[in-house]
């Protein structure tokens, strides 16, 4: 029979990191610019309708994201058409969109209404030798007109140094002081290929931080996930002092992908206790998300992936229903997720016993014993495990016998 007085307790949405307390950083003052609708629309096989473009730059604003990069307008009238819509849909977080280092991208993004462009310029020798054909100060002159012109039209600026991570430090160092003796609002560390580690990341964010007028410029991240570290190397450089994280949701991008945003968010609530964003609806951005790409989510991917709460241990389950806290992180509901206790091959007595009250019904010894026979014919027979579903029905049937 079921059980209708099942009362459940409360417990504490998340466990801080209490080591955060003995390690001596920078006060992180951070702002997020997901670039899922430029960078993540980069991902081979990926394209995005305007209505979709729309539907996350709004469910991105509902979160909190506090800048979205919303494409590319040189690239086509169809995606000048896109940023500017989303320009115009007068959403809380500032709009920015992508241009090379020409008058010519920025007046296309000046006609879009932009809150600011995002004027990118590579200066490592492999990039000005195999891709430019130019020498650097050819290339730093554009960039700067290109700044200059922006800000002269009243549209705030991020100079981006595309493989800065290859680089020279005292060249990006000097292109930066530039970029800020010209007003620019944001420079931008783009790890293009993913090489930093967060030592790294760390110490190269420092040297750019000790070398500019933060107050007045602040210092972008932007990570790319080759060898597995971008949220990582994110979080290290805002520890160090970046100010603006770049993401995409479920870490979509080229290659590898990106900086994934719920890993960035659910990092800064529980390490750093940034708590201004929402992120009640972070499984249903990320579901939005590969619907639209048809990209699937990785069935152990962090925070939203298919099994981010889901036990099958018969020690994790029982101890989990005493309190959740005990294998798990935080909540699921604190994203939007659902709790997942699977019966499976090793799922004890203790485990099913606790499973079958969890989800409201109580058996007598007996029955319960014959469930539990079941139960181990399918998972070691069959060798699958049991969904709720599966097990009411099996519940309920012994039940009218």
């Amino acid at each position: 029979m079921k059980n209708q007085t099942q009362n459940e307790e409360h417990y504490p949405e998340y466990c801080r990191n209490g080591l955060m307390d003995f390690v001596k950083i920078k006060d992180i003052d951070i702002e997020i610019c997901d670039v899922t609708l430029r960078d993540g629309e980069q991902t081979p096989g990926v394209a995005f309708s305007k209505e979709q473009k729309m539907s996350i730059a709004r469910h991105l604003d509902e979160i909190g994201v506090d800048v979205i990069e919303a494409g590319f307008p040189v690239v086509s009238d169809a995606e000048k058409d896109v940023v500017k819509s989303i320009a115009g849909m007068g959403l809380d977080a500032r709009i920015c969109c992508l241009c090379r280092s020409t008058q010519k991208d920025v007046k296309t993004a000046i006609d879009c209404d932009v809150d600011f462009v995002s004027i990118f310029l590579a200066m490592s020798d492999l990039h000005l030798k195999y891709k430019y054909h130019k020498n650097l100060n050819e290339m730093l002159d554009a960039a700067m007109n290109a700044i200059e012109y922006a800000k002269d039209h009243g549209v705030g600026v991020r100079f981006a140094a595309e493989d800065a991570t290859r680089t020279p430090i005292p060249r990006l160092i000097e292109a930066f002081k530039m970029a800020e003796e010209r007003n620019a609002d944001y420079v931008s560390i783009a790890d293009t290929i993913g090489i930093l580690n967060p030592t790294t990341a760390a110490y190269l964010t420092d040297k750019i931080y000790n070398s500019i007028d933060t107050k007045k410029t602040k210092i972008c991240m932007h990570c790319h996930d080759d060898l597995g570290l971008a949220v990582a190397n994110t979080l290290a450089a805002a520890e160090a002092g970046a100010f603006q994280l770049h993401t995409t949701v479920n870490g979509i991008g080229e290659r590898a992908g990106n900086a994934a945003l719920e890993e960035v968010l659910m990092n800064l609530r529980i390490q750093y206790d940034v708590d201004r964003y929402d992120l009640h609806s972070l499984v249903a951005l990320s579901h939005e998300v590969r619907d639209a790409s048809k990209l699937n989510v990785a069935i152990n991917k962090s925070i939203v992936g298919q099994n981010a709460f889901s036990h099958e241990s018969g020690i994790h389950v029982a101890a989990i229903l005493e309190n959740p806290r005990t294998y798990e992180l935080f909540l699921p509901e604190m994203v939007g997720g659902k709790r997942n206790l699977i019966v499976g091959k090793h799922t004890g007595t203790k485990a099913l016993a606790g499973i079958i009250k969890n989800i409201g019904y109580e058996l007598d010894e007996e029955k319960f014993c014959e469930l539990f026979d079941q139960v181990k014919v399918i998972t070691e027979t069959e060798q699958r495990s049991v969904d709720r579903d599966e097990l009411e029905k099996m519940i309920k049937n012994i039940s009218e016998k």
